[in-house]
């Protein structure tokens, strides 16, 4: 990273749109050209966005680096930074510092089946992995996706949904906790339908990300479908601030998931403090 971690590079949202009903997505481009052009990452990475004025908090980088017309940013209102982004539009200015963080090793996932397991704004960190590896299809196995929410409303990404349940080169497997009369897919949450489908850990790898209890439950499944912790890999949600490893908003133990993660394989995650 050229610039310094330090310092805000300015970007401008160039589209905004609502996943649910406390869930939107950002589009920026950084405005200076040279600097969006130079921007590498890696799945998983994530970057610090600031409203000016009011503070920054960090987010993953769910657009992939096959594509970089733009970086997207997926943001669940829960927090003052939070509201404050949700009111920002198209053509408004904020702060990014980034990339940070390590990434999901897609080297080691190549020539393996990949399993997906999302939960709402889970889903985020998973989509970037996720159209990595549509856009280098050949070097993966078969890919399965599911994903859940509370309510069909819930869901994020849903034209997306429709467009990968449509290919013919992976699976999609959607379920919710409480359907609506249009709701055609599974109604059940999440591992309970991981579960049922008996997925093979036969030369795969598990990625998981979402609600604490939805990880928590997820593992215990793939456990009992025979995964080991090291093909178990999730994306750690914990408050970050300052995004290098100084401030220690984020440490476990030793080790500072804004730093040393947000990545993290089942096996690395037992050998930390169950503090988070």
């Amino acid at each position: 990273m050229s610039h310094s971690p330090y310092m805000p590079q300015i970007a401008t949202i160039i589209e905004t749109i609502d996943e649910t009903p406390d869930i939107k997505t950002f589009r920026v481009v950084l405005q200076d050209p040279a600097a969006m052009a130079a921007f590498r990452f890696l799945p998983g990475q994530v970057a610090q966005l600031s409203v000016f004025g009011t503070g920054e908090s960090t987010f993953v980088i769910n657009s992939p680096p096959t594509r970089m017309d733009f970086l997207q940013f997926t943001v669940m209102r829960v927090g003052e930074l939070t509201h404050r982004l949700h009111t920002l539009r198209e053509g408004d200015p904020v702060g990014l510092r980034g990339p940070l963080g390590n990434h999901f090793d897609v080297d080691a996932m190549k020539g393996r089946d990949i399993v997906f397991i999302g939960g709402g704004v889970g889903m985020a960190p998973l989509r970037t992995l996720l159209l990595y590896m549509l856009d280098n299809r050949a070097d993966f196995g078969t890919i399965t996706l599911i994903y859940g929410g509370r309510t069909p409303e819930h869901l994020c990404y849903k034209s997306e949904l429709a467009e990968w349940a449509a290919r013919g080169d992976m699976r999609v497997e959607l379920t919710v906790d409480n359907p609506d009369k249009n709701w055609s897919h599974r109604v059940g949450v999440v591992p309970a339908v991981l579960t049922d489908l008996n997925v093979s850990p036969q030369n795969a790898v598990a990625v998981t990300c979402g609600p604490p209890i939805m990880i928590r439950f997820t593992i215990q499944a793939l456990a009992k479908l025979g995964f080991t912790d090291e093909q178990i890999v999730t994306t750690l949600e914990r408050r970050m601030k300052c995004g290098v490893g100084l401030c220690g908003r984020c440490n476990i133990g030793g080790k500072f998931v804004c730093v040393d993660g947000p990545v993290f394989t089942q096996a690395q995650l037992k050998g930390l403090p169950q503090e988070f």
